[in-house]
């Protein structure tokens, strides 16, 4: 009808009890889930028809509609057979909402009976006798907001009446959504361009070269636009495609929230407000273009090589043998300079490898710019995209080499020559001077620290030795150290024990046994006269020591014996009884032990020079390492932006058009996709379609009820 809107009206059955002739069992169940199936839809309108002639109370259409729309929002009641009633009865208390109160209240219809269908009785003359019944109904026809709630007119003009309020609610985000979609759709149609005419071949030739260039120069500008964080509004994705990156068939149906407006379209899909395209610069919460490069630079490159630190790789043992080779034949008075220059050349080198690392980094984001670069009109053109990536490509892998040895040579600069005049250096004299403090803290806690446990010590005792424990001052007591002492002390027979090591490689704290060229007196009096290494050589001519030394040269003879079982053989000019003086003196010949092959400065303990020699070399590599660091993370950013990332973007362009703009090649880089065609067509009709949903929107606007 052009007075009334199309609706749709499904007639559900009705809930039957008892299964009838060849119904099955489970009638009554089948049923009720049909009708549930359609009546749970929250855009249906529920007509809950009852018999006028029948008590409201058992209906079960009611009890139905409570249970799927307990707030009533879109139940409305229909009472039919109101003609059917008995004298004197009437529906006017349900019609004015009493008995059982419906939100939308309740209409009466009075319908054909069967004997009007049998007569082939018309819908027009039986809505115009109902219109008469109720006209002529001695209570209906008093009550003029009665005859607002009887007969069909009345009931359609009451469902499109909600149908109308329920649109126009809807009606603001309908409308912007139709907008969207059209937008979107011309969007696409303008990045698909209009057909090619291939009739004029010359025009079109020197069209397309015009194009060409167009396209060359927008890809030129929005990878340098992306570089300088100006592409914010730009429309391409994430993941480096265009916004016609669908090849396989066009646009999408909204489907159910445009109410079938995409029905027949062949499952297309526009870009609408559900759509997964992710625009750069839409989304706040991912760095894209140069952004990433910043991020490789501070975030990547410079925290990790902050992280380096200046003895990674690197032990004192290596420093203190390093500065045993730089001493040479003679013990250098002060700290060898050479140690240092080799020390910190050798850290220096390894920061070499994190720069090349991170041009590589750099050079895997300009690709993922670049592809993110391309203009949507290019989806056209398969062959020129595909050529323009191998140029830049190219242009990309011609300009990583320069880069990467640039990075190379800033290592090489600084290994060339060490500036030890460096204002930020640290220098000999400071790192002498830092080391003696520490060293005074040190001694000072050290002091400290003993006097408060000699202070525990005696408080525990009680200061009278407990069990017979004789209290005597320290100074008094003697020497217990023995073989734990060393460093800066006269060279003594315990001494000489931590420092000779037999052929065999056994020593003094091995098995508590003895090379067989060395004799040492164990129990011999550690006094003046009898300490030292001319005392060691010549013990046998200090008479007081004469008892001791026979004992000792007697145990070393046993000693000889078992070592010489042990090993099965004699070991040749070693033997002690050739060297053994008859007399009972020190030995006739001394001998000293084989030169390993292998020499460590770290076989023997460190001295306190030693000790001193390493802290100061470390003070130095940790001063100069770490100003080199600072200019490495420096000048490597500096150097990838002007030979990689500048470079390319400013030749980018020119390199674009001496490699694609040929006169020979046009025609081929600028040849449409095969799917391109079908693509336009589809978007055309998609459009036309925006449009009259959008004049049918409209019309619902301007619509009125009552006209």
């Amino acid at each position: 009808s052009p007075k009334v809107l199309s609706l749709t009206m499904v007639d559900l059955p009705g809930l039957t009890k008892v299964a009838v002739q060849d119904q099955p069992e489970d009638i009554e169940l089948q049923i009720r889930d049909l009708n549930v199936q359609y009546a749970s839809n929250p855009n249906a309108i529920l007509l809950a028809v009852t018999s006028a002639n029948t008590d409201l109370a058992s209906s079960d259409a009611l009890k139905l509609a409570r249970e799927l729309d307990p707030l009533g929002e879109r139940t409305i009641g229909v009472l039919t057979k109101l003609d059917l009633m008995d004298p004197g009865t009437d529906a006017s208390e349900i019609l004015h909402n009493k008995v059982i109160p419906l939100r939308r209240g309740y209409i009466g219809v009075v319908n054909r009976g069967q004997r009007d269908v049998d007569a082939d009785l018309s819908i027009q003359v039986g809505l115009r006798n109902e219109e008469r019944f109720f006209r002529t109904h001695p209570t209906y026809s008093r009550d003029r907001y009665l005859m607002n709630k009887l007969g069909t007119t009345n009931l359609a003009r009451h469902l499109n009446g909600i149908l109308i309020s329920h649109i126009r609610e809807c009606l603001p985000e309908l409308k912007m959504r139709i907008t969207g979609m059209m937008g979107d759709v011309q969007s696409e149609l303008d990045a698909l361009g209009s057909p090619e005419d291939e009739n004029d071949e010359g025009g079109s030739r020197s069209a397309l070269g015009g194009k060409l260039l167009g396209l060359l120069s927008k890809f030129s500008a929005n990878f340098a636009a992306m570089i300088d964080g100006r592409a914010s509004n730009t429309n391409q994705h994430h993941d480096g495609m265009p916004s016609l990156s669908n090849r396989g068939g066009g646009v999408s149906s909204y489907g159910n929230g445009m109410g079938g407006i995409g029905m027949g379209m062949n499952n297309m899909s526009i870009g609408g407000p559900n759509n997964n395209s992710s625009v750069i610069g839409t989304n706040a919460d991912e760095l894209y273009g140069g952004a990433r490069i910043s991020y490789i630079f501070h975030q990547v490159f410079a925290r990790s090589l902050n992280c380096v630190g200046a003895f990674d790789g690197l032990s004192e043992e290596e420093i203190r043998t390093t500065i045993g080779n730089a001493n040479g034949t003679r013990p250098a008075l002060f700290v060898p300079e050479i140690s240092f220059d080799i020390l910190v050349r050798r850290q220096i080198r390894r920061l070499e490898q994190p720069g090349v690392q991170c041009v590589d980094l750099v050079y895997d984001e300009l690709q993922r710019i670049a592809s993110q670069s391309e203009p949507s009109e290019l989806t056209r053109y398969p062959n020129l995209r595909d050529r323009m990536m191998d140029v830049i490509g190219a242009l990309l892998k011609r300009s990583v080499g320069p880069t990467q040895m640039w990075v190379s040579n800033i290592v090489r600069v600084e290994l060339s020559y060490i500036n030890t005049n460096h204002p930020d250096f640290i220098g000999g004299s400071r790192a002498v001077a830092r080391l003696m403090e520490k060293m005074a803290n040190e001694k000072e806690r050290a002091s400290k620290q003993a006097a408060i446990n000699q202070v525990n010590q005696q408080q525990n005792n009680g200061g009278t030795g407990h069990n017979g424990a004789n209290m005597t001052p320290p100074k008094d007591r003697p020497s217990s150290r023995g073989d734990e002492e060393i460093g800066a002390t006269p060279l003594s027979s315990s001494s000489l024990e931590k420092y000779m090591v037999a052929d065999d490689g056994y020593s003094s704290n091995n098995h508590g046994t003895l090379p067989q060229h060395v004799v040492v007196d164990r129990n011999g009096p550690s006094n003046q006269d009898g300490g030292g290494i001319m005392n060691f050589i010549f013990r046998g001519n200090n008479p007081s020591s004469s008892g001791s030394v026979g004992g000792g040269i007697k145990g070393n003879n046993a000693w000889n014996n078992s070592v010489s079982a042990n090993r099965g053989k004699s070991t040749h000019g070693r033997s002690t009884n050739s060297n053994q003086n008859p007399s009972g003196g020190p030995p006739a010949i001394v001998q000293l032990p084989q030169v390993p092959d292998t020499m460590r400065q770290t076989d023997a303990p460190p001295s306190d020079r030693e000790r001193v020699e390493t802290e100061i070399i470390k003070s130095l590599i940790d001063s100069y390492f770490s100003i080199v660091r600072k200019n490495y993370i420096d000048m490597v950013p500096k150097t990838i932006m002007y030979f990689l990332v500048n470079h390319v973007k400013d030749e980018m362009q020119n390199e674009l058009v001496s490699e694609l703009y040929r006169e020979a090649e046009v025609g081929f880089l600028m040849k449409e996709a095969e799917d391109i065609a079908l693509r336009r067509r589809t978007c055309l009709e998609m459009r036309d379609l925006l449009s009259k949903a959008l004049e049918i929107v409209n019309e619902v606007r301007d619509f009125n009820t009552f006209t």
